[in-house]
Protein backbone atom coordinates (compact mmCIF):
# COMPACT_ATOMS: atom_id res chain seq x y z
CA UNK A 1 0.00 0.00 0.00
CA UNK A 2 1.15 3.46 -1.01
CA UNK A 3 1.43 6.45 0.57
CA UNK A 4 -1.42 8.91 -0.83
CA UNK A 5 0.19 12.22 -1.86
CA UNK A 6 -3.24 14.37 -1.87
CA UNK A 7 -3.18 13.42 2.54
CA UNK A 8 -1.15 15.56 5.15
CA UNK A 9 2.03 14.22 6.49
CA UNK A 10 2.66 14.44 10.15
CA UNK A 11 5.69 13.90 12.62
CA UNK A 12 5.85 13.72 16.12
CA UNK A 13 8.65 15.21 18.63
CA UNK A 14 8.78 16.63 21.83
CA UNK A 15 11.82 19.02 20.35
CA UNK A 16 11.01 22.54 18.38
CA UNK A 17 11.55 21.60 14.88
CA UNK A 18 11.66 24.01 11.40
CA UNK A 19 13.26 21.14 9.48
CA UNK A 20 13.38 16.79 9.55
CA UNK A 21 16.46 15.23 8.36
CA UNK A 22 16.82 12.83 5.73
CA UNK A 23 15.89 9.49 7.96
CA UNK A 24 13.25 11.29 9.86
CA UNK A 25 9.82 9.00 10.58
CA UNK A 26 6.59 10.50 8.93
CA UNK A 27 3.13 9.16 9.05
CA UNK A 28 -0.58 9.89 7.28
CA UNK A 29 -1.95 9.30 10.85
CA UNK A 30 -2.21 12.24 12.63
CA UNK A 31 -2.90 10.40 15.95
CA UNK A 32 -0.10 8.24 15.34
CA UNK A 33 2.39 11.14 15.20
CA UNK A 34 0.66 12.70 18.37
CA UNK A 35 1.44 9.04 20.02
CA UNK A 36 5.15 9.38 18.73
CA UNK A 37 5.77 12.72 19.69
CA UNK A 38 5.46 11.52 23.39
CA UNK A 39 8.78 9.77 23.02
CA UNK A 40 6.92 6.22 24.62
CA UNK A 41 9.24 3.30 24.60
CA UNK A 42 6.45 0.97 23.47
CA UNK A 43 3.38 1.25 21.12
CA UNK A 44 0.16 -1.27 21.22
CA UNK A 45 -1.94 -1.00 18.10
CA UNK A 46 -4.91 -3.61 18.88
CA UNK A 47 -7.15 -5.41 16.71
CA UNK A 48 -9.53 -2.51 16.74
CA UNK A 49 -7.16 0.32 16.03
CA UNK A 50 -7.03 1.53 19.87
CA UNK A 51 -3.58 2.89 20.22
CA UNK A 52 -1.56 2.08 23.68
CA UNK A 53 1.45 3.24 24.82
CA UNK A 54 3.70 4.02 27.77
CA UNK A 55 4.55 7.86 26.79
CA UNK A 56 4.72 10.18 29.56
CA UNK A 57 5.82 13.31 28.78
CA UNK A 58 4.39 16.27 26.65
CA UNK A 59 4.92 16.89 22.76
CA UNK A 60 4.84 18.50 20.03
CA UNK A 61 3.05 17.85 16.36
CA UNK A 62 4.11 18.52 12.74
CA UNK A 63 2.91 18.29 9.55
CA UNK A 64 5.10 19.20 6.45
CA UNK A 65 4.78 22.37 5.13
CA UNK A 66 5.81 21.60 1.70
CA UNK A 67 4.99 18.64 -1.05
CA UNK A 68 5.66 14.97 -0.18
CA UNK A 69 6.03 13.21 -3.41
CA UNK A 70 6.36 8.89 -3.70
CA UNK A 71 9.89 9.59 -4.10
CA UNK A 72 10.25 11.80 -0.68
CA UNK A 73 9.82 8.67 0.92
CA UNK A 74 10.27 5.14 1.81
CA UNK A 75 8.41 3.15 3.97
CA UNK A 76 10.07 2.04 7.46
CA UNK A 77 12.20 -0.92 6.95
CA UNK A 78 11.95 -2.11 10.65
CA UNK A 79 8.64 -0.95 11.71
CA UNK A 80 6.42 -3.14 14.00
CA UNK A 81 3.37 -1.40 12.98
CA UNK A 82 1.04 -2.64 10.03
CA UNK A 83 2.68 -1.02 6.35
CA UNK A 84 1.78 2.17 5.41
CA UNK A 85 1.84 3.50 8.72
CA UNK A 86 5.51 4.66 9.05
CA UNK A 87 7.43 6.22 6.20
CA UNK A 88 10.81 7.02 6.52
CA UNK A 89 11.77 10.55 4.04
CA UNK A 90 14.66 10.54 2.03
CA UNK A 91 15.49 14.65 1.89
CA UNK A 92 15.35 17.25 4.19
CA UNK A 93 11.90 18.48 4.54
CA UNK A 94 10.50 21.71 6.52
CA UNK A 95 7.62 21.55 9.04
CA UNK A 96 5.18 23.82 10.81
CA UNK A 97 4.43 23.57 13.82
CA UNK A 98 0.56 22.81 14.30
CA UNK A 99 0.68 22.21 18.44
CA UNK A 100 1.28 20.64 21.81
CA UNK A 101 -0.08 17.40 22.77
CA UNK A 102 -0.20 15.77 25.85
CA UNK A 103 -0.77 11.98 26.73
CA UNK A 104 -4.27 11.17 27.26
CA UNK A 105 -4.58 8.86 30.17
CA UNK A 106 -7.10 6.65 29.03
CA UNK A 107 -4.67 5.12 25.79
CA UNK A 108 -1.50 5.39 28.67
CA UNK A 109 -0.43 1.24 29.25
CA UNK A 110 -0.79 0.37 32.57
CA UNK A 111 2.43 -0.59 34.44
CA UNK A 112 1.34 -3.93 34.93
CA UNK A 113 0.57 -4.24 30.47
CA UNK A 114 3.75 -2.60 29.88
CA UNK A 115 5.34 -5.38 31.54
CA UNK A 116 3.51 -8.12 29.79
CA UNK A 117 4.37 -6.76 26.45
CA UNK A 118 8.05 -6.89 27.31
CA UNK A 119 7.74 -10.42 28.82
CA UNK A 120 6.13 -10.97 25.63
CA UNK A 121 8.19 -9.47 23.12
CA UNK A 122 11.31 -11.77 25.55
CA UNK A 123 9.56 -14.73 25.42
CA UNK A 124 8.97 -14.54 21.50
CA UNK A 125 13.18 -13.89 21.06
CA UNK A 126 13.49 -17.08 23.34
CA UNK A 127 11.98 -19.39 21.35
CA UNK A 128 12.87 -18.29 18.21
CA UNK A 129 16.33 -18.35 19.26
CA UNK A 130 15.87 -22.14 21.31
CA UNK A 131 14.02 -23.33 17.51
CA UNK A 132 17.51 -21.89 15.70
CA UNK A 133 19.19 -23.82 18.28
CA UNK A 134 17.44 -27.22 17.77
CA UNK A 135 17.29 -26.78 13.71
CA UNK A 136 21.46 -26.54 14.77
CA UNK A 137 21.38 -29.44 16.51
CA UNK A 138 19.51 -31.67 14.06
CA UNK A 139 21.44 -31.37 11.18
CA UNK A 140 24.71 -31.45 13.20
CA UNK A 141 23.12 -35.01 14.12
CA UNK A 142 22.40 -35.66 10.28
CA UNK A 143 19.59 -35.23 8.06
CA UNK A 144 17.62 -32.55 10.27
CA UNK A 145 14.75 -33.46 12.52
CA UNK A 146 13.13 -36.06 10.08
CA UNK A 147 16.74 -37.77 10.48
CA UNK A 148 16.42 -37.36 14.35
CA UNK A 149 12.77 -38.72 14.08
CA UNK A 150 13.15 -42.02 12.34
CA UNK A 151 16.59 -42.85 14.68
CA UNK A 152 13.85 -43.35 17.73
Amino acid sequence: MGPSPSDTWYHGSPLVLSVLLSGSTITQDRHLAEVFSLKPTLVSLGDDGKIHHNGRADGLLYRMAEPVGPGDVVPHPRSSMPPGLEWLITRPLRVELIGPVTPVKGERMSPLAERMLVLRARGYRLFARLGRVWRGWCRQVGGGIHAFRQKR
